[in-house]
């Protein structure tokens, strides 16, 4: 989990900020969407190939 120690001359919403951002950078939040409902295996699969094969237009489109 991520930790942020906050000083004493520093507003909290500083601290927020560091703390946001540093759970951004560790990839939690993302995580915790990903793992909010389950996906059985298939589904999983599907996307994965789905993401890929958008991933290939962009690039083909890119190089024409």
């Amino acid at each position: 989990m991520a930790k942020v120690s906050k000083r004493k001359d520093e507003p909290l919403e500083k601290a927020l900020r560091k703390f946001k951002s540093k759970l951004r950078q560790e990839r939690v939040l993302e995580e915790l969407r990903k793992r909010e409902f389950y996906e059985k295996p298939s589904q999983r699969r599907r996307k994965r190939e789905e993401k890929a094969r958008r991933k290939e237009m962009l690039r083909r489109t890119k190089d024409e």
